[in-house]
């Protein structure tokens, strides 16, 4: 193994080389910026639902479906890091563009549930509820959009030798990761949280 090579090999799943621990530790930084960010949207989004004029909205069934592209998507992100390392590039390929395609269908699914919402009357302005379903999924989406631009300059950088930009993947999984129990932590607040839940939280009921 060359010099080169070994500079960009990877060790127990960890970069050796300076500039992707550097990468590593900034996705650090910016998952507990965007965890914070998040936070606060949850937080006001509790104290906004245990005001007198909160009330539910029936969430549409096409959540169900985007969160299954999403966790898809993340297993095949997870799986390609692995295919990377363990000398496989024609499957770490494979699973690359399937987590990326996953993402690309979450991202379309999500647009069809505003769609759909839409169609019941269910707006922007107006109910509360309904008002933090499209900022926050807003927000989600934003960020997994943002998300596809790495996993596109990884793919360019991965697909003629996806051992070289092992790292490259390991870091685009863990940010699907992430993104994955973002969503998680949303679609359990939009679905589970009532008027009356909110006001126990917050000590008002």
């Amino acid at each position: 193994m060359t010099t080169a090579v070994a500079a960009w090999s990877v060790r127990g799943g960890r970069p050796r080389d300076a500039r992707a621990s550097a990468a590593s530790i900034g996705l650090w930084v910016f998952m507990g910026v965007a965890t914070a960010l998040f936070s606060l949207f949850i937080v006001a989004y509790v104290m906004r639902m245990s005001g007198d004029d909160s009330m539910t909205i029936a969430l549409p069934w096409q959540l169900w479906l985007s969160s299954a592209l999403l966790v898809a998507g993340s297993v095949a992100l997870q799986g390609a890091g692995g295919a990377s390392r363990g000398a496989d590039p024609m499957r770490a390929r494979r699973l690359l563009l399937a987590g990326g395609l996953c993402a690309v269908g979450f991202l379309g699914v999500q647009l069809w549930a505003w769609q759909a919402l839409l169609s019941a009357q269910v707006m922007p302005a107006g109910n509360p509820a309904g008002s933090f379903f499209y900022l926050l999924t807003a927000m989600h989406g934003l960020h997994l959009a943002g998300g596809l631009v790495g996993w596109a300059w990884t793919a360019h950088a991965a697909w003629p030798d996806p051992a070289r930009a092992a790292w490259r993947i390991a870091l685009c999984a863990r940010y699907w990761h992430f993104m994955l129990a973002v969503w998680l932590v949303l679609f359990a607040l939009l679905g589970w949280v009532t008027p009356e839940v909110a006001r126990f939280v917050c000590g008002t009921s």
